[in-house]
């Protein structure tokens, strides 16, 4: 019988060995940290008082309402900057050799209404080692029924029209994470392979700081701001979908593109390529040479270099990257871009489109199912 997914010859890579090799060297002769260098905390110190500023103006009650439905906008925008260049590196220790920083750091992602705890398992432990393998990467598992991006989803009528509503569907990523997607990860049985075994400070992490976000974004403004009740919810919705929209835009764009794969187990459980392979062939990158792109979201435009180099500050993943592009090509293993946002953008709407279109020649009775494989489950605790 399998056991849990396994990548074959994981340990014998001599691609991810090379490029390991070289990018060490890289940091031995340049004398650099791997974690965050000066560029990357001044970046982070603009997002993080650009968060609190923002959130400071508006509970100020100083401006119109115009105003500050403007200012909400801005402060999804910046939650999601935030999410991506300092608590994203900083839950992967990334961002600094003390644990404390990362620790203190990722604790930020309860401010955006996430839990930081949740998302070290659903993203660090399956997404990274599970990377676009369906029943497995819940990553991938946008909007279940609603949204069909691989041949082995099941096909409904409705993705008739998925490209139309996929992207505004995204805006609601962030509400999602803040009333529904914690919960459902925290409380089902397993994660992707990964048995749910938490601690219980876990269980008062959750609901505590919840309620802490409830307080501060819902709560205190309904108090303090001179408007009405259903100013504040247009000025509370606007916030979460620019927050929703910003992050599941790049994050569709770094898997949801075309070029990359979504493969499955053999019946052995087996992934038919060694782990840093299958990384290559299920990421990619878009807008690599912007520095507008560099600058706001956090590497994220750089998931190749990301994958295989998570604990590595995303501030050097430029140099990473020409490393890795260079010892792809000698492997003749793939290294798959898209040049510009815009180009990514198209790329992943294209793979929306062509599924719209088989769910409109399918039989409403016809479905894929998954292969069943019987997975061994890993505890986590």
């Amino acid at each position: 019988m399998p056991s849990t997914v396994k990548f074959k010859g994981a340990s014998k890579s001599r691609f991810l060995a090379t490029a390991n090799s070289r990018v060490n060297a890289y940091f031995r002769e340049a004398d650099l940290s791997k974690q965050a260098n000066f560029a990357m905390w001044f970046k982070a110190a603009v997002f993080l008082i650009s968060l609190f500023g923002l959130y400071a103006a508006i509970i100020s009650n100083l401006f119109t309402p115009w105003a500050m439905f403007g200012m909400a906008v801005a402060l999804g925008m910046v939650s999601s900057f935030v999410g991506f260049n300092v608590c994203h590196d900083a839950i992967h220790g990334a961002f600094s050799t003390n644990k404390t920083v990362n620790k203190v750091l990722g604790a930020i992602f309860y401010l955006l209404g996430a839990n930081p705890y949740v998302w070290s398992i659903s993203h660090n432990l399956v997404h990274h080692n599970f990377t676009n393998i369906a029943g497995h990467d819940e990553d991938i598992d946008i909007a279940p029924g609603l949204i069909r991006i691989t041949p082995e989803e099941p096909v409904k009528s409705i993705q008739r029209f998925q490209h139309f509503y996929a992207f505004p569907l995204y805006g609601l990523a962030s509400l999602s994470w803040l009333f529904r997607k914690d919960f459902k990860k925290f409380f089902q049985k397993n994660l992707g392979p990964f048995e749910n075994n938490h601690p219980k400070i876990e269980y008062f992490n959750l609901f505590f700081y919840k309620a802490l976000y409830i307080v501060l974004f819902i709560v205190l403004p309904l108090i303090v701001l001179d408007v009405t009740w259903y100013q504040f919810l247009f000025g509370f919705l606007a916030l979460h979908f620019a927050q929703g929209l910003t992050m599941g835009l790049v994050f569709q764009l770094a898997h949801v593109v075309e070029g990359t794969d979504f493969p499955l187990p053999n019946d052995s459980g087996d992934i038919e390529e060694n782990w840093a392979e299958h990384q290559m062939r299920t990421t990619a990158n878009f807008s690599t040479q912007s520095p507008v792109a560099a600058f706001f979201l956090g590497g994220l435009n750089r998931q190749i270099e990301h994958h295989l180099f998570p604990t590595v500050c995303h501030i050097h993943y430029p140099e990473i990257g020409k490393i890795l592009k260079e010892t792809a090509a000698e492997f003749n293993i793939p290294y798959i871009e898209n040049p510009t946002f815009i180009g990514a953008m198209r790329s992943h709407y294209r793979i929306l489109k062509k599924f719209a279109m088989e769910a409109r020649s399918t039989p409403k009775s016809y479905s894929l199912e998954l292969p069943e494989i019987n997975t061994k489950r890993i505890k986590v605790s």
